[in-house]
């Protein structure tokens, strides 16, 4: 289980560590640097981002909410129980981004497991080849552990997640699917 040190915390008490209000603030912006805000039809999800699990994959997702190119993208593939998945500007399942393909950046299952408001990257069965599609998990799916690169986690919102219209069948394609509102880095949103 991970750990910050934040002010506050038992470490920082028992240790009588302190922070000044500068140091606080710098903690306060790098935690909103590594927060997303997934705005949907039904509200805000909050997804902290894990930078130290699959750095590459992060600073993707953050450069493409960046530039706006998730907003009006499609959850094109919805499975109950199971996942949504985004991040596909031709809602076929398809397409990507202009930027190249990723490397698999996977976690040992001993380390972060996929669970409910796990988010990871989607991509073919060839290795290497994420780009923009993401997914984010309904329920615990073992079998994808150390299979695929997981970026972030739900830490608020996952109703939200939940309302997000279901496909039909195995696939999960999904017809009149819903949107992504808007994505965005936290530390990019002013408040």
């Amino acid at each position: 289980m991970r750990r910050r040190m934040l002010l506050g915390t038992p470490l920082a008490m028992a240790t009588g560590l302190t922070l000044s209000a500068t140091g606080r603030d710098a903690l306060a912006q790098a935690d909103r640097e590594n927060t997303l805000y997934l705005d949907l039809k039904d509200g805000r999800v909050v997804i902290e981002l894990r930078p130290d699990l699959a750095p590459k994959h992060v600073e993707r997702i953050k450069t493409l909410a960046r530039q706006g190119f998730y907003d009006n993208t499609p959850f094109h593939r919805v499975i109950e129980g199971f996942m949504a998945q985004g991040g596909d500007p031709t809602g076929t399942g398809t397409g990507g981004s202009q930027l190249p393909d990723l490397p698999d950046e996977f976690s040992p299952p001993s380390k972060v497991r996929f669970l409910r408001g796990t988010c990871g990257m989607a991509k073919t069965a060839a290795p290497n080849t994420a780009n923009s599609q993401f997914f984010i998990c309904f329920a615990p799916a073992s079998f994808l552990d150390g299979k695929y690169t997981i970026w972030g986690r739900v830490t608020a919102g996952m109703e939200n997640v939940d309302k997000i219209k279901k496909g039909a069948g195995q696939g999960g394609t999904v017809r009149d699917p819903d949107r992504i509102v808007r994505m965005r880095v936290a530390a990019d949103v002013a408040g």
